[in-house]
């Protein structure tokens, strides 16, 4: 049984930064695909960022495109997502996942495990 536990989040303002952070236990944590993802009041969940198994690879949504940064410590069992120059619609739950295969998908439907999710606001 995989457990991923967020933390993190918090209330800022915009231009601000805040690193999300996701610690992984139960499973040999660099076999998973890791990836952030992020659910505003009333739209789908959607994809931030997404690392492959050995961090070499790294895919970030175009919205969130040079401010944020995935990263992951296979030592540490950990995945981060620095978020910088945060703006307003970056305000939502944010996600951390896994996804038991090789190959890196950006979806929210082929990630198999998921933690609870840290609110993060920004203020205008």
């Amino acid at each position: 049984h995989v457990q991923l536990v967020e933390s993190g989040g918090g209330l800022v303002q915009t231009g601000d930064s805040l690193r999300l952070s996701c610690v992984v236990s139960g499973r040999t944590f660099s076999n998973y695909v890791m990836g952030w993802f992020r659910q505003a009041p009333g739209k789908e969940r959607e994809y931030v960022a997404v690392i492959s198994r050995s961090g070499s690879n790294t895919y970030t949504a175009d919205s969130v495109k040079g401010r944020f940064t995935i990263s992951r410590d296979n030592a540490q069992n950990t995945v981060d997502l620095q978020m910088n120059s945060l703006k307003p619609e970056d305000t939502a739950v944010y996600y951390c996942a896994a996804r038991s295969s090789t190959i890196v998908l950006l979806t929210p439907g082929n990630y198999d495990y998921w933690g609870q999710g840290t609110q993060v606001t920004v203020s205008s």
